[in-house]
């Protein structure tokens, strides 16, 4: 078996910009593990607030041995980028191998289309209301915030975007005094949820203040082990592949966390539709599904997902799984 690794990169349709920054691209490793001539393909995004690059994470995949198999990965990798894409991967190509799909082999029940969000980046209220406005057909806008400014842009977004369910996303960019302040208008404004409002490690106050709103952790909540820290803090988890560290552990978060009384969304970085064709399997019941990318994107892979009324389909095999 070979394990190869490229770095590609997918223009954006628009500037995307959270409290964080902003970027024009979306910068992605790309892997393909071939055995008897069948291959199999994941990708992944590298973060940066994980003290992950595209050259460090290549670095990881280059140093796993060519026969490892899905269940050596969790003694050779941690939860991250690069698991993520060798997981996945390993997953196509079983499936390929196999001549069934994923979820064949992963014992759940085919994935159907979910709705997914459509993600306003942070700019300043009026184009943020302009861009609400543009997309406000859509039943689900999740709003980029994170700054001292962020009720001029929730209103903005409310009138551009009347009838659309909104959630927020504060990227850890408020204080529990923020927050609290902030809770009363989000209500107000018919705002469903808000995602990581504190910093991940600085968010014991959510236990102790009160949640008028479901709160979802983001950047707290990585894989299983997360879990026993987010006790009485928040309400739900975001499950994103990059930070479980692919599929497996995704689903195996995903049970333990429904275990525990958490509420699920199925969330992503900024990639393209390989990135997300996995998270489909996942997203199947989840309260809240944030599987965009591609919609942010000028360009996508061959074989894309389709996203259409009924929001996001799963995958043709031609793509991934």
């Amino acid at each position: 078996m070979s394990i190869t690794v490229t770095q590609d990169v997918f223009k954006l349709a628009e500037v995307f910009t959270i409290s964080r920054g902003s970027r024009t691209e979306a910068k992605v490793l790309t892997v393909k593990v071939t055995r008897d001539g069948v291959t199999g393909w994941g990708e992944c995004v590298p973060y940066a607030r994980y003290g992950e690059t595209l050259d460090s994470v290549s670095a990881q995949i280059a140093g796993l041995s060519e026969d490892v198999s899905r269940a050596d990965l969790y003694d050779l990798l941690e939860a991250g980028a690069a698991r993520n894409a060798v997981d996945c991967a390993l997953w196509d190509l079983e499936a390929k191998t196999a001549g069934k799909r994923v979820w064949e082999l992963a014992g759940v029940a085919a994935p159907m289309p979910c709705v997914t969000a459509f993600t306003l980046s942070l700019d300043t209220p009026e184009n943020m209301k302009a861009s609400a406005a543009k997309h406000a057909h859509r039943p689900l806008l999740k709003i980029k915030l994170g700054t001292p400014d962020d009720m001029a842009r929730l209103e903005a977004v409310r009138a551009g975007a009347p009838k659309s369910t909104i959630i927020v996303d504060a990227n850890e960019g408020w204080s529990a005094e923020v927050y609290s302040d902030l809770a009363p208008h989000l209500i107000r404004l018919g705002v469903s949820m808000v995602e990581q409002p504190m910093p991940a490690g600085q968010d014991g106050m959510l236990a102790e203040i009160e949640r008028p709103l479901p709160v979802c952790a983001d950047e707290s909540c990585h894989d299983r082990a997360s879990l026993p820290d987010l006790k009485g803090k928040y309400d739900m988890v975001n499950i994103k592949l990059d930070k479980t560290g692919g599929l497996t552990e995704a689903l195996a978060l995903n049970t333990a966390a429904r275990a525990e009384g958490y509420k699920v969304m199925v969330g992503c970085m900024v990639g393209s539709s390989l990135a997300m064709a996995p998270a489909t399997i996942v997203a199947q019941g989840a309260e809240v599904v944030d599987l965009d990318g591609p919609l942010l994107l000028a360009e996508d892979r061959d074989d894309a997902l389709q996203f259409d009324e009924d929001g996001v389909h799963p995958p043709v095999a031609a793509l991934w799984g």
